[in-house]
């Protein structure tokens, strides 16, 4: 490959990891659909030094060094996850499926993490009396509704639906929660939420419509919210860097530190699961082993 070439294409990387929000949605949804995989974009920095070194220009080298400086300026800081940093609560947030096989072994999965707070989704009929089963001796508070299910070893009041459901979806779509935490440091306001799945076909692209919708009553939820701390544990089918999340990530503080890969549980690409706070710092977070969902658990620890 000619070395001008390799600098265009080193160039091109470096501006898609700096000016990622430039891209348009018109089409497809392709700014979403970038902004989902972001890191990964990463993976084009070895091949290119690779073809550079190959060259044995250094011009041609030295270009190769923009994109990496982008990729570090973005996503450096969350490799400094400090394991001692000063905690208040562990949270934990795990999508369990719809069809998971061992839902009694999932829960038992979930007690071993001590976590104070564990927020639920998918929960189906059969599978809900199961979790309540198996949490209770260890957590005596539980709130749920619809599919979301919120136990804590902290009382919980003022337990309540949160409408999230997009307006092109029939009755009985609950998928949203607030309650109350009373927690040692003082009252918590707690967000349990799963947002519709996104869908990539020919037709529509990058299908998020649904998605976004959920998202803008979700922030708006947290924007009337009149406690200062806010914890919000949730599916939310994209990561922080998705434009489509802004009405939510624009009143919450994503984790500093930590990727916490949680989908797909096999291979995981992409933290859609999400631990999002306000005026409560996180600390660390990081995935958990499989439990059967296509989703891993993901755990944080927070600062009250």
């Amino acid at each position: 490959m000619r070395g001008h070439v390799l600098v265009l294409l080193s160039l091109l990387v470096a501006c898609l990891l700096i000016f990622h929000s430039a891209v348009p949605n018109t089409v497809g949804r392709l700014g979403s659909l970038l902004e989902t995989f972001l890191p990964w974009l990463g993976l084009a920095v070895p091949v290119l030094m690779g073809l550079a070194l190959l060259r044995r220009r250094w011009a041609v080298v030295l270009s190769t060094l923009l994109p990496v400086a982008a990729w570090l300026g973005l996503f450096g800081g969350l490799f400094l996850s400090p394991s001692d940093a000063e905690y208040d609560i562990t949270a934990l947030q795990h999508n369990v499926s719809d069809v998971n096989p061992d839902p009694s072994g999932t829960a038992r999965n979930l007690l071993r993490t001590d976590a104070d707070l564990i927020a639920l989704e998918e929960l189906t009929p059969s599978a809900l009396p199961v979790f309540k089963a198996e949490l209770a001796p260890d957590y005596l508070h539980h709130a749920s509704v619809g599919t979301v299910g919120l136990w804590s070893k902290y009382p919980l009041v003022d337990i309540g639906r949160v409408d999230i459901k997009p307006a092109g979806i029939g009755p009985g779509w609950d998928r949203g929660l607030r309650a109350t935490a009373r927690t040692p440091q003082g009252d918590v306001a707690v967000y349990v939420a799963h947002l519709p799945s996104v869908r990539l076909g020919l037709a529509k692209g990058f299908n998020t419509a649904w998605r976004d919708e959920s998202a803008a009553l979700l922030g708006a939820a947290i924007a009337a919210e009149r406690l200062d701390k806010v914890i919000l544990l949730g599916d939310l089918n994209s990561t922080v860097d998705d434009r489509g999340l802004d009405p939510v990530s624009s009143r919450l503080d994503p984790p500093g530190s930590g990727f916490a890969l949680s989908w797909p549980a096999a291979f995981p690409l992409a933290r859609i699961d999400q631990i999002m706070t306000r005026a409560a710092p996180v600390t660390r977070i990081w995935s958990l082993p499989s439990t059967g969902s296509d989703h891993l658990p993901i755990a944080a620890r927070i600062r009250l």
